[in-house]
């Protein structure tokens, strides 16, 4: 097992935490796993997740900014699946971050 795969677990693992109708960042749960430059490498760990029952759609980046999208099948999976939750989003962009995001470091007090 190559030392990436444990981090891809602790990822997926955080990820499935994520409450419906809540979103975190990528560089959020780098720095709840120790590895606070490490946002790119939880990009990577949540577009291989798509047989693991992960929620990646509620991880985005810094800004709200949905740029995970292209790793999502049809055109606006990622967008519709927020927007089910109640997440408002505009230009490919949530509007409300403020107000549903989750931060692993203060939720999840392990």
């Amino acid at each position: 097992m190559k030392s990436d795969d444990n981090f891809f677990e602790k990822v997926y693992k955080v990820t499935q935490l994520i409450p419906y109708g809540k979103v975190t960042t990528y560089g959020a749960i780098a720095k709840f796993l120790g590895a606070p430059k490490s946002a790119r490498m939880v990009g990577w760990a949540l577009n291989g997740s798509k047989a693991k029952n992960v929620p990646a759609h509620r991880v985005v980046n810094r800004k709200g900014v949905l740029t995970g999208k292209q790793h999502f099948e049809g055109t606006n999976l990622m967008q519709q699946l927020l927007e089910n939750e109640g997440i408002v989003i505009i230009d490919n962009q949530i509007q409300n971050l403020s107000e549903c995001f989750w931060d692993p470091q203060t939720e999840l007090m392990l």
